[in-house]
């Protein structure tokens, strides 16, 4: 007898939602992607309905396009290097319609509830109140939608403007920034983004304040966009960052030099900062580095420098946390951005879950998503089956003190993955899963578990 393959629900529609959907079609399972917002694209898709999109108007991708697209459809070959998020969001419009999928998608529905009956099935509420059952469910709505603000806040009263990072759109919306002075907080990519904007023009003053110092990367090195440059992943680590290490100091020189604060780190141990305009601002003058911001005093801030500035805007780029708001926060939860997982994939005690896109790549989760789409959906017919949950877990332990020893301490860093080692080592999963597949021949695909 031939087993029933599983119905699936997806929840999001974005960059990481379709290429599930894209394998669930390939793969002939029956879905249901639930979308929020009236078009696909999630993050990339400006003012989106669904309220979520942190995408600014001048807004590019730090990621070359090689390097973005998904495998099975290129970008269009008159795309520049670092794409326009226009652009994108279009790109991920023709990727739907290409493979003919979008009527699986229910557009402006939005999960409400999720949860898995005593059956093991899950119960899908949405907001109209409609409830569906499935066998099977893919989250994939996003990581950075959920601002994450200074905690604890910053001491003090202020009498200005305070923002964070996700409500920024340009420099007019949704604050005049004109002669304004600003201190934008943050070290990452929109921190340099809105602090290089700011500074072109319309703000009177613009400081970058930062707890730490980071590493910045441009975006080109000798000609090239500078991920194109790829190391063979059997070389050590510590191999690959003496050389990294060794072509950035010759291209860019020490962060100290532009007046930034020294990183405390080695290349390779935080998420890196992915900017060629932000260097030339700092050399110029027109943004003036500070340490970490400390309080608020009025019409000033104050610096751990000890150093103080008239202040008219605060934008805090400070991240964003990892939140299921369709799930009871006992039965599921990410705290300080920390959610273990198998390959970033599968809580290895329940059966029939899947997170998609949930991970932080140096690169585009695009084609990430992409490969995990595909595993998750060997797995969902039976084509290739699990370890078991002892053997999960010990694997979870495994990466996460690896983690751990290799990245500062932080809730950014709680999903790091190196990009090719990551889809280097689904690769090898997915063989793995193939072969246990073969020797089970368990008729209960999203179930099947081999022995370790």
């Amino acid at each position: 007898m031939i087993p029933r393959l599983p119905r699936v629900c997806v929840i999001g529609a974005g960059s990481s939602g379709i290429a599930m959907c894209k394998a669930l079609w390939d793969h002939g399972l029956s879905f249901v992607c639930f979308e929020a917002s009236d078009r696909v694209g999630g993050n990339w898709v400006i003012g989106n309905k669904n309220g979520m999109s942190a995408a600014y108007r001048s807004l590019h991708i730090n990621t070359s396009r090689p390097r973005m697209e998904y495998a099975d459809f290129p970008m269009p070959a008159d795309y520049p290097d670092f794409p326009h998020h226009a652009l994108i969001a279009r790109y991920f419009e023709s990727y739907v319609d290409h493979f003919g999928f979008r009527e699986r998608i229910r557009f402006s529905t939005r999960v409400t509830h999720a949860e898995r009956d005593p059956d093991g099935l899950w119960q899908i509420t949405t907001d109209g109140g409609e409830v569906e059952t499935f066998d099977a469910l893919c989250v994939c709505n996003g990581h950075h939608w959920d601002p994450r603000w200074p905690d604890p806040p910053v001491p003090g009263r202020f009498d200005g403007i305070e923002m964070h990072s996700h409500a920024y759109l340009d420099p007019t919306d949704p604050v005049d920034f004109r002669e304004k002075r600003v201190a934008v907080v943050g070290m990452g990519n929109s921190a340099m983004d809105i602090a290089v904007e700011l500074a072109s023009g319309p703000a009177a003053r613009v400081m970058l304040a930062a707890r730490r110092g980071a590493h910045i990367i441009p975006n080109y090195l000798f000609g090239r966009p500078i991920d194109q440059y790829v190391l063979p992943v059997w070389l050590p680590f510590s191999v690959r960052r003496v050389a990294i290490a060794a072509g950035l100091r010759l291209a860019v020189g020490k962060m100290e030099d532009y007046g930034l604060l020294r990183p405390d780190h080695r290349l390779g141990e935080a998420h890196p900062t992915i900017s060629s305009e932000i260097l030339a601002s700092l050399g110029r003058g027109d943004i003036i580095p500070k340490p970490n911001l400390t309080a608020v005093l009025g019409d000033r801030v104050q610096f751990a420098d000890g150093s103080s500035e008239l202040c008219d805007v605060i934008v805090y780029c400070t991240g964003y946390k990892v939140s299921f708001p369709f799930f009871d926060p006992a039965f599921i939860t990410a705290a300080d951005n920390d959610l273990p997982l198998y390959l970033r994939v599968i809580p290895p005690s329940i059966p029939g879950l899947f997170f998609i896109g949930l991970l932080q790549p140096l690169g585009a989760i695009m084609p990430i998503a992409e490969a995990q789409g595909a595993w998750v959906a060997d797995l969902l017919t039976g084509a290739a089956a699990l370890p078991s949950e002892a053997t999960m877990t010990a694997a979870i332990a495994r990466a996460r003190k690896k983690r751990q020893r290799r990245y500062v301490a932080s809730p950014r860093h709680t999903m790091q993955v190196d990009f090719d080692d990551y889809l280097a080592s689904l690769r090898r999963e997915r063989k793995r899963g193939r072969a246990r597949a073969d020797r089970l021949g368990n008729p209960l695909p999203i179930l099947a578990r081999a022995a370790g």
